[in-house]
């Protein structure tokens, strides 16, 4: 629903209120053809009552909406800037990269609270955005008859978190019925 000012004009909308007012029409007929609540329409009638000349439904924003601090600006970029070494950083397998964390971490450290659609912005006009690779189908075909029949297993070898400075395994088993992966009890 679009808003009032830009449904109607003042010259429109006056003249509703002075039928109002005449009582020529009954209030709720004419929050019908405005679309406005009750609240609203009594509001509109407490302006007309208080200057009927200078009665206006136009609306002008006194500040930006969609705008951000240059200091909010800053540590976007300057967060960006770390992960981008990260993220360019061959060792470490990444496919795609979670802006959320900018995001989380703009909270914690400067506390400052920011939509992921503008730190996402942000990057891709500053060059630190990591498209997600084009997915492949990839078709599974189960090749057994019972759960347990066939188990396969899969193994890869990375650099999982760089802090740690040494790379590991990780290994996995799915099998090829159910498509469950299966775990091990705890050691």
């Amino acid at each position: 629903m679009t808003q009032l000012h830009k449904r109607f004009t003042d010259a429109q909308v006056k003249e509703l209120i002075r039928r109002y007012l005449r009582k020529e029409v009954e209030r709720k007929y004419i929050q019908e053809i405005l679309l406005i609540g009750k609240r609203r329409f009594f509001s509109l009638i407490k302006q007309y009552r208080e200057n009927p000349e200078r009665f206006s439904i136009t609306y002008h924003r006194r500040a930006k909406t969609r705008g951000i601090s240059g200091s909010i600006e800053k540590n976007i970029i300057k967060e960006l800037t770390v992960e981008k070494k990260l993220i360019e950083d061959k060792s470490v397998p990444l496919k795609s990269y979670n802006y959320s964390y900018i995001k989380d971490l703009l909270e914690e450290k400067y506390n400052q609270k920011v939509s992921l659609p503008t730190i996402i912005d942000r990057a891709k006009k500053n060059d630190f955005y990591l498209r997600k690779p084009k997915r492949t189908i990839h078709d599974r075909e189960v090749l057994t008859n019972y759960v347990g029949e066939l188990i396969q297993h899969d193994s890869s070898y990375h650099l999982w978190s760089p802090p740690a400075k040494e790379k590991w395994y990780l290994v996995t088993s799915l099998d090829d019925f159910s498509r469950f992966m299966l775990s091990t009890p705890p050691f």
